[in-house]
């Protein structure tokens, strides 16, 4: 590979560590494998491999977003520590071209004696800045970090927010060619996430090269063209950030999945109740196999679930009942979603998420949100979370609303859950289907014009 075209490049990486029962066992390692080796004896191990991570491989090109998503514990930190140089590979090489800033432990190299503004040119410098730079944009970083007096005063009295804000702004405005944001800006109050996203997206469109870390499924969705997935240190797979988070998202609906069924087997050896046991003649849905695949009889790399009850499709109509794909503001939508159920139950959602084009989340609803409004006021009227859904029972869930749209191309993501209460507390999904169905929005400029990605009906008085 050219150095002229990948910014990141990683191949074969791994790394080992060495667990050791004792200290004991940490000193015989240390003396007697090179004295047997010398004595030509059969060599011995004290310790125990632990490899944080193994065989990882990618190349991310320069001015490409590129996401790492996992658990905690799949390895994306020990990955982001070796692409920086902070951590030496046990096997593999990784090679990175251009100025690098990381966010990774924001402000770990700050002394803490030292007031903000002594360590804002310390850490400049540091990263490769001459005074006289460090002099010109000393305003910018201090406007972006905005704490004030406190730039005078010992890092050591600082909230974790406020070092936060310092070292973000001293590291975006070195100019660099690789940006690397793990989940350090978590702790950052929702209008700094805000300025730090907008100057991220800045530097996307400036070229830079950015490698992005998040638990955040949307940010990673909004930020990042391709990502990698990591589980246990090892590479599950890596593709477009869509197809990966459809990845992620079934990872960790199995990890769930076995968690409950853990669970819920423990608890029926402690009670001496069946796992299938009724409840008021009602077939508990939490309680069925965790196994997503063989539950819904079928493979389907769009879908995922427990299974029980399946989404056979998803349809749009307008106002009339017709089927339409195509929407204007003021239309009335209509989602059709048809159901399946081989298993008798209560407790549950039928959902659905709405995403442009550009894979933002743009709304998401479902029956429990209004059974929660029905619940909650102590209102009249039908609750579907206390309907019992009955085996071999075809139903269909209508979800309408006015179409308040930009212009765009919308998908829809359709789920199922069984929830064990009423509040999204106990959820455990049955089916979830991405892609279930696309629709469309236009907007006649000469009748009714705004801009945007939704109408707030907004008006002028005057």
């Amino acid at each position: 590979m050219s150095s002229d075209e990948y910014a990141i490049e990683v191949n074969g990486l791994g790394k080992r560590y060495e667990i050791y029962s004792s200290p004991r066992d940490r000193l015989k390692q240390f003396i007697l494998p090179p004295l047997k080796k010398i004595l030509n004896m059969q060599q011995s191990v004290y310790y125990k491999e632990h490899w944080a991570l193994r065989d990882i491989s990618f190349s991310v090109k320069k001015g490409e977003s590129f996401g790492i998503v996992g658990r905690n514990g799949s390895g994306k930190s020990t990955l982001l520590q070796l692409i920086t140089g902070t951590l030496t590979p046990t096997v593999g090489s990784v090679s990175t071209h251009g100025r690098v800033a990381a966010l990774l432990e924001l402000g770990s190299g700050f002394n803490p004696d030292f007031s903000g503004r002594e360590n804002v040119y310390l850490n400049a410098m540091l990263l490769g800045m001459s005074r006289e730079e460090v002099n010109q944009r000393f305003d910018k970083i201090a406007a972006f970090a905005d704490i004030g007096e406190y730039l005078d005063q010992p890092v050591k009295t600082y909230s974790s927010g406020m070092l936060v804000r310092l070292a973000f702004a001293v590291q975006v405005q070195i100019d660099p060619d690789i940006l690397i944001v793990d989940e350090a800006l978590a702790v950052g109050d929702a209008l700094f996430q805000k300025r730090c996203f907008s100057r991220i997206e800045k530097l996307i469109s400036d070229g830079v090269t950015l490698l992005f870390v998040s638990h955040d499924q949307e940010a990673v969705r909004t930020l990042t063209n391709r990502s990698i997935l990591l589980k246990g240190g090892e590479e599950v797979m890596k593709g477009t950030s869509s197809q990966v988070l459809l990845a992620y998202r079934k990872l960790l609906h199995e990890d769930e999945s076995v968690y409950f069924a853990n669970l819920i087997s423990e608890k029926s050896k402690e009670t001496g109740i069946s796992q299938a046991s009724p409840k008021n003649n009602v077939v508990v849905t939490a309680k069925l196999s965790s196994t997503p695949e063989s539950a819904l009889g079928k493979t389907n790399n769009m879908s995922f679930g427990d299974g029980g009850i399946e989404i056979i499709s998803v349809k749009t109509f307008d106002g009339n009942n017709e089927p339409c794909a195509v929407f204007y503001p003021g239309d009335m939508i209509r989602i059709g979603i048809d159901c399946s159920s081989r298993i008798e139950t209560d407790h549950i959602n039928v959902a659905v998420r709405i995403r442009n084009r550009e894979g933002i989340k743009i709304y998401s609803w479902g029956t429990l949100n209004q059974d929660k409004q029905l619940l909650d006021s102590h209102r009249e009227g039908e609750v579907f979370w206390k309907r019992v859904i009955r085996s071999g029972e075809d139903f269909t869930v209508w979800l309408e609303c006015e179409c308040t749209l930009g212009p765009n191309f919308y998908e829809i993501q359709a789920a199922i859950s069984y929830e064990g209460n009423p509040d999204y507390t106990a959820q455990r999904l049955l089916h979830w289907k991405d892609e279930a169905a696309f629709f469309q929005t236009m907007i006649r400029q000469d009748e009714y014009f705004f801009g945007g990605i939704c109408d707030l009906r907004m008006l002028a008085r005057w």
